[in-house]
């Protein structure tokens, strides 16, 4: 009765429109007080805001979001669009493909999806419309490209499933680089599909020399060092996933300072978005612990565990379903929240299963990128129509090829998990 009444309070909450970190703290708190009394509750109101601080791994959260601001600011994401639309721009829908490949190497250095959709809504967009791409073509690649952030590192999302699930970032960090690849590929050959099928969508374009396609390459050297010094620094054991996101945020700054954008203004104000986004992450963190203490103390996550356990089905059944709850969950939270969310909840259940909670947690971020881009939430989508001014069914009509495409990668990741483990030993 107690576990009920909580999670109404819980729904009732989400419903009427108020924040996530509120609703899960204070239905957890009602569901504490109900099943403990006020001793039980305030010790707990005591202990989670320190706890939830505390950890060392958290400080990779403000300095990642710190280096995609000095990388916002520096203005590297408009080189690697220019770069990518030199060497690809030629074909018919180039100029989206470069799209595409500029969301990667954005994601690459940045672990924001809207900071990245953002950015190239006000770069590539104009450029394509310029050129006579249909504009739902242009802010459909836009949307999805911008959810790559999400997946390749550094990946907030990834980060935060880390601490919640209490496994390596660094693994996390570097089994999300094949799948965000994959998934690079993938848009550029739906939008390769869309324009052979409506040619008039997309027109062929500017064809440029070698010389010129090697002089675009003198500034993405920028973005090859910033990626190095992240998941390069990972990958070779030289710093852990902590020390390689300060090492990320300084050589960001230094990039903004090279280019002569690092004004008192400017450090400023990344100081300032950053701090505002980690405080509400970290809010987020805090309510989701508080719920997670009352489920924890009420049995709840063993009770459901022992009871799928119990079941007689097939897993890849009962991974199908919960696959299906991302997607549905997507439609209607933010992403963050829902790792939070059901990740104490979820994880267990997939243990006992037999699955690797790395490789389960790649296939639920990659599955979270589809709630970026679906209606009615569908985030990406409102960051784009915000810049473009275009309505908003166009644009869901022109990102719902690539949610189809999606489908079919997470079917794949979830058929080949070698796709995402293939850590070396000192990654494991």
């Amino acid at each position: 009765m107690t576990v009920t009444i909580a999670l109404v309070v819980l729904v009732a909450m989400l419903v009427f429109g108020l924040p996530v970190a509120l609703a899960m703290g204070v239905s957890g708190a009602v569901g504490l007080y109900l099943f403990g009394g006020w001793p039980i509750l305030r010790g707990i109101l005591k202990t989670t805001p320190l706890s939830t601080a505390n950890d060392y791994e958290i400080i990779t959260i403000p300095m990642f979001l710190l280096m995609a601001e000095f990388v916002i600011i520096s203005g590297v994401a408009n080189d690697l669009f220019r770069a990518a639309t030199v060497w690809v721009g030629r074909l018919r829908g180039g100029v989206a493909m470069a799209t595409a490949l500029a969301g990667a190497g954005f994601g690459a250095i940045s672990g924001s999806s809207t900071a990245a959709a953002a950015t190239l809504a006000s770069t590539s967009i104009p450029a394509m419309l310029k050129e006579g791409y249909e504009p739902k073509l242009a802010c459909g690649v836009v949307a999805i490209s911008g959810t790559l952030a999400m997946l390749i590192p550094p990946s907030i999302a990834l980060i935060l499933y880390g601490i919640i699930a209490d496994i390596p970032i660094g693994a996390l960090l570097v089994g999300g680089v094949i799948p965000g690849i994959i998934v690079t590929l993938t848009i550029i050959l739906t939008i390769a599909y869309l324009v052979w099928r409506d040619p008039e969508s997309a027109p062929a374009g500017q064809s440029y020399s070698f010389g010129q396609k090697l002089a675009s390459l003198k500034r993405v050297w920028l973005v090859l060092v910033l990626f190095f010094a992240v998941t390069g620094t990972i990958y070779s054991g030289i710093a852990t996933p902590t020390e390689a996101s300060g090492i990320g945020a300084f050589c960001a700054m230094l990039i903004a300072a090279w280019e002569r954008q690092l004004t008192p203004a400017n450090a400023l104000r990344a100081l300032r978005s950053a701090a505002q986004t980690t405080c509400m992450v970290l809010f987020i963190i805090m309510g989701a612990h508080i719920f997670g203490y009352f489920f924890t103390l009420t049995r709840v996550t063993n009770d459901l565990t022992m009871w799928v356990g119990g079941l007689e089905t097939s897993r890849w059944v009962i991974l199908a379903v919960i696959l299906l709850g991302y997607l549905i969950l997507g439609f209607f939270m933010d992403q963050i929240a829902i790792l939070i969310l059901t990740v104490p909840v979820v994880l267990p259940l997939v243990l006992q299963l037999g699955y690797d909670p790395i490789w389960f947690g790649v296939l639920v971020v990659v599955t979270a990128e589809v709630g970026m881009v679906t209606p009615p939430l569908g985030m990406n989508v409102f960051v784009v129509a915000r810049y473009t001014g275009r309505p908003l069914g166009e644009l869901f009509r022109g990102v719902a090829p690539h949610v189809w495409a999606h489908l079919i990668v997470i079917a794949l990741l979830a058929a080949f998990p070698a796709i995402t483990l293939w850590l070396p030993s000192t990654m494991q």
